[in-house]
Order: C-alpha cells, then sequence, then structure tokens
C-alpha cells in the first residue's frame, strides 16, 4: 500500500516535540505559537473534510489543517495546508467502496504518513464521520497515532442521519472500538484526551429539521469555538503570563539599586618601638681588664 500527500507548502514540515509538562517547562524564549506549540486540526471522511473545510475557511491563528480520505479528490480540498490520499500499492484511484476493513488497511500502510502528521503536535482536534470506509475504519486507526504522538487529543465523531440505516449502526460498531484503542485508553485516563459524540440526528430533531447544510455549519461552529475557547486562547494568555513573568523578572533585576561600598579609613602605618640591643661581648683574644672587690663580712673564719 502507499499514501499520496500534498500540501501547500512543499518544504519539511516535521517538528520536534515538545512538552507541555508545567505548562511551559523546558520552552524557549520567546515561545512560539504554531511551531514550540502546535494546533492541528485533522478531518478523516468526506463528511469530517466538509465541516472541518469550514473550519479552516475561518483561518484560526497559528491552526494547522489536515484532510484524509481514501477518496483521491481529497487532494483537491485546497483549503487545507495538509492533503493525505490513502490510497492502494497500486497506485489506482479508488476508494474503499464504504469498506471499513479496507479503510483500516490503508490506514495501516499508511503510518509513516501519519506520524509525521502528528509528531511534535501539541494540541490535536480529529474530526471523523462514521459510518463509511474511512470515518469507521482508517479513524481508529488515526486516533490511534494522535494519541501516541500528540499531547492533548480532542476527537468529534460525527453520527449519520436515522434514515442511513446501516451507516448508523456501522458508526455505532466504530464508536464502540475507539474507546478500546489503548493509546487513547492511557491519554483518556490522564485527562489528555477525550471523545464528544455529534449526533445528526439528535441535532435535526432538537433544531425543527435543520437543513443538510445547516448541520454542517452547525458543527464547524462547534469545533471552531471549541478550538478558540478550550486550546488557543487559554495558551495564548499563559504565554502571555509566562512572558510578562520573564520580563518582569528581568526588569526587577535591571531596577536593583547599586551596591554601596562603605568608604575605608586609611591609617597611617605607626612605627615600632626601639629595640634594645644586648651587650656586645668582646672579641676573642682581647684585654679585657678585671677588678675584683672583697667584702670582709663574706670572708671565711680564721682556723683554730
Amino acid at each position: 500500500m502507499r499514501n499520496y500527500e500534498a500540501g501547500q507548502d512543499s518544504g519539511d514540515q516535521d517538528h520536534a516535540i515538545g512538552s507541555i509538562d508545567g505548562l511551559g517547562e523546558g520552552w524557549p524564549n520567546p515561545i512560539r505559537l504554531g511551531q514550540d506549540v502546535r494546533f492541528v486540526l485533522v478531518a478523516v471522511g468526506g463528511g469530517a473534510i466538509r465541516v472541518a473545510s469550514q473550519v479552516a475557511s475561518q483561518h484560526i491563528r497559528h491552526l494547522e489543517t489536515v484532510a484524509i480520505n481514501c477518496d483521491p479528490c481529497v487532494q483537491g480540498h485546497a483549503e487545507f495546508d495538509r492533503r493525505i490520499y490513502l490510497g492502494p500499492d497500486t497506485g489506482a484511484e479508488t476508494d474503499t467502496g464504504g469498506s471499513p476493513v479496507v479503510g483500516g488497511v490503508l490506514a495501516r500502510a499508511a503510518e509513516p504518513a501519519l506520524e509525521r502528521v502528528f509528531r511534535g503536535a501539541t494540541f490535536v482536534i480529529l474530526v471523523g464521520s462514521l459510518g463509511g470506509g474511512a470515518g469507521s475504519g482508517a479513524f481508529p486507526h488515526v486516533l490511534d497515532v494522535a494519541c501516541r504522538h500528540a499531547e492533548v487529543v480532542s476527537a468529534f465523531v460525527i453520527k449519520p442521519f436515522r434514515c442511513e440505516g446501516d451507516r448508523r449502526a456501522l458508526a455505532d460498531r466504530a464508536i464502540g472500538r475507539l474507546q478500546l484503542v489503548t493509546s487513547y485508553i492511557d491519554r483518556h485516563e490522564r485527562s489528555q484526551a477525550r471523545l464528544t459524540i455529534l449526533d445528526n440526528e439528535n441535532l435535526a430533531h432538537r433544531s425543527g429539521g435543520l437543513a443538510f447544510t445547516g448541520v454542517t455549519r452547525h458543527w464547524a461552529k462547534v469545533i471552531q469555538d471549541h478550538i478558540e475557547s478550550s486550546f488557543v486562547a487559554p495558551v495564548e494568555a499563559m504565554i502571555e503570563a509566562i512572558q510578562f513573568s520573564r520580563a518582569a523578572e528581568i526588569a526587577s533585576i535591571a531596577a536593583l539599586p547599586p551596591v554601596e561600598v562603605p568608604e575605608l579609613e586609611i591609617v597611617p602605618p605607626v612605627a615600632p618601638p626601639p629595640v634594645e640591643m644586648p651587650p656586645i661581648l668582646p672579641a676573642a683574644g682581647a684585654e679585657v681588664e678585671l677588678t675584683f672587690e672583697i667584702d670582709s663580712e663574706v670572708r671565711p673564719p680564721p682556723a683554730p
């Protein structure tokens, strides 16, 4: 199997893996949103691509957009930064025919391309349209790769209308499999991944018969608001606080008063007292006059 990847930028799009442990620990100064901290929106399947294309058209700041499908028409969605066509090894432009099994096989074969998408990503927003070959078959593998490489994963799956019959039943089975993906379970237990079901039938019932295009716009607005309010805006505020703290710290150091050094009192040196030298002995061989005085009181007594 092979995959065909197209993008607006043909350069190297891989990034070093970042870390949000401690929210800012180990990040460079200044922190570059979109590079050091990456936000990636990935749509899998035709319905998901229609929803995500409306999100992409809003040009959310710092957001990378990726479209993945088993239909070769995905390469024509120029509103996405990167497009990945999951195709057969022969290069023939054929889709899954609605088979989740075929979609799963194609996604497993395309894992190196998927890893390039998610490697180094900080926040990933996945959108999958269930009920077809790409959504029900490829999406579980996309979720697995995303949870293994990204720091935080927020997944949305679109469930078909009740009138779509077999597709809705297929979507229910796919939702059950998604919650058994090991990497997703690990992230979910650490509050770093979650799965949200967008049910077309429930939305149409609540809205009183919303048109198909209205359903697409509604889910696009839900996802757009989620990206901005849950990821982009909080991270921008956090980084602004970090950089303000760093700037304040530098400013406080620069504003410290100079260290006052007390003036030293210079005391002139005091001359040492004269040293009394011992008497000088005569040199050897010199004539010395000796005087003896006899004290009578200490004379010895006369002999008897």
